[in-house]
């Protein structure tokens, strides 16, 4: 290419949003953060609130320092969040209501009503997806259960990236990969899951047909011109859900790899060319969410550094303002499997004193109560390793088939520690890298759209190439620690 391409990556995560500039040239992929700003959630009476109003104003102020400080020439915007979260739309397109969190305690007990409306089996059967509290599914009925009419006024629902794509480009649309993470999509039919929804009591004209990722969505609002000073710039969907995106950043170079996006959640899987729906993946509780280029994102979500960010955020507010780095290291000096904790147990979902919770559950289990910092930490990553031993041996059993080697990318990347244990409770090869995979991911994702790569396997060997990766290896000698610390895990599960 005879001049570098520039594309402006929206990456919004459950922490922090991101304006990012990514230039290809050449043989390179480029990536420069232009603009930081905070995500927090909003606590009103007894609900937590996502500020959405204040999100689009970053944005925007994004926007507009990219076109002061780079070439006004952008090739396209692209935009991922996290998922299941949505807002709704009235039928003048106003926004109803500020959106919920998807850690908000009115979707607490839906899983319970959900299955006295429909069977356990048939909605895994219509959407392929694992059962989680915080799904769109469980948001919608907790709304409806508490007024059956509550959404007869609705007319469009959006996702979170929907929601911002509309007001960029004035487009109301659904993209695949976003939409699937709601448990309101059939995979197979690629249309919303209708029946089951409407047995639930949950309407359905609401919901729009879905794009594909790499879909051209329109150009920026001539109304944002004064406030970005970005003119006519082309819209692009990614691949919306922060996770697809991070996926498409994989550089892995064969077919069956395992990957880690690794970060406030840890979502552990691989990718197929298809949906699996199956006993299998019904009792693994395994998703089955859209991915790009025809692919399946075959996964499972795995508690993450939440429980370290919620640790850190308790000791914070008692004075001992500590940086991940710090906490590492006091991990890392810590002695191993003092106690083993399920990262995934209930109590640990909700915003709170981590440290006491963890605490408590190690008293309930009949373990030694952590007492320090750093023996707190080392047994949440401790933890988190050994659950991704697990969900990977389950995984490679369903598909019947060694899934090697484990990528992972995201933040959690960081974390050297985190990336050895995981590799020593694996007992396998880990690549890590690049950190920023989701804003890569959104980017060649946009390259794509304008033909400027041919394939996703070329704008994956472009990121290889660009971003070096770290090896961690299993140190041998420590497999029977591991082996009994496993196998106390799942006398707790």
């Amino acid at each position: 290419m005879a001049k570098k391409l520039k594309f402006i990556t929206l990456d919004l995560g459950a922490e922090s949003g991101r304006a990012m500039l990514a230039e290809l040239g050449g043989d390179r992929l480029e990536l420069s953060e232009v603009y930081r700003f905070p995500n927090r959630p909003v606590r009103i009476l007894e609900h937590l609130y996502w500020d959405v109003p204040s999100l689009w104003e970053e944005i925007k102020a994004g926007l507009a320092k990219v076109a002061t400080e780079s070439s006004k020439d952008i090739a396209g915007i692209g935009v991922d969040t996290w998922g299941v979260d949505f807002g709704l739309l009235d039928r003048s397109g106003e926004l109803m209501g500020i959106p919920h969190h998807y850690r908000d305690s009115r979707s607490h007990g839906m899983l319970e009503e959900a299955f006295k409306r429909v069977p356990r089996g048939e909605i895994f059967e219509s959407t392929g997806i694992q059962f989680m509290e915080i799904n769109s599914l469980c948001q919608l009925l907790s709304m409806v259960r508490e007024d059956p009419k509550s959404l007869d006024n609705v007319d469009t629902f959006l996702m979170i990236p929907d929601l911002f794509n509309y007001w960029l480009t004035g487009r109301k649309t659904s993209e695949f990969t976003i939409a699937t993470t709601s448990q309101c999509y059939d995979p197979r039919r690629k249309d919303w899951a209708r029946p089951m929804l409407e047995k639930m009591g949950i309407q359905t004209r609401m919901f729009l047909s879905t794009v594909e990722p790499g879909t051209v969505l329109g150009r920026t609002l001539p109304s944002l011109v004064e406030e970005t000073g970005l003119t006519g710039v082309p819209v692009i969907a990614p691949a919306c859900h922060d996770t697809g995106s991070a996926m498409a950043a994989i550089p892995a170079e064969g077919k069956n790899f395992a990957c880690i996006s690794s970060g406030t959640w840890s979502i552990i899987g691989t990718e197929h060319p298809e949906p699996v729906i199956n006993g299998g993946t019904l009792q693994g509780n395994f998703t089955n969410e859209g991915g790009v280029s025809g692919m399946t994102r075959l996964l499972k979500n795995v508690a993450g550094l939440w429980l370290v960010q919620q640790c850190r955020s308790t000791w914070a507010r008692g004075g001992g303002n500590y940086s991940y780095g710090e906490l590492t290291q006091m991990a890392s000096n810590a002695q191993p499997f003092q106690a083993i904790i399920d990262p995934d147990y209930g109590e640990f979902l909700s915003p709170g004193d981590m440290p006491a919770r963890i605490q408590a559950y190690c008293r309930a289990t009949g373990q030694g109560v952590l007492e320090d910092k750093g023996s707190i930490i080392r047994s949440i990553l401790e933890g988190l390793a050994l659950k991704y031993r697990l969900n990977l041996e389950r995984l490679e059993q369903i598909l019947g088939k060694k899934l090697a080697p484990l990528h992972i990318v995201g933040g959690g990347t960081q974390n050297n520690l985190l990336n050895q244990l995981t590799a020593d409770a694996t007992g396998r090869l880990v690549l890590t890298g690049p950190v920023e995979a989701t804003a890569l991911g959104n980017a060649i994702m946009g390259a794509l759209a304008v033909g400027e790569i041919g394939s996703l396997q070329e704008g994956r060997d472009l990121i290889r190439r660009s971003f070096p990766l770290q090896t961690f290896e299993p140190k041998s000698q420590q497999k029977e620690a591991w082996g009994k610390a496993y196998n106390k895990l799942l006398s707790l599960i």
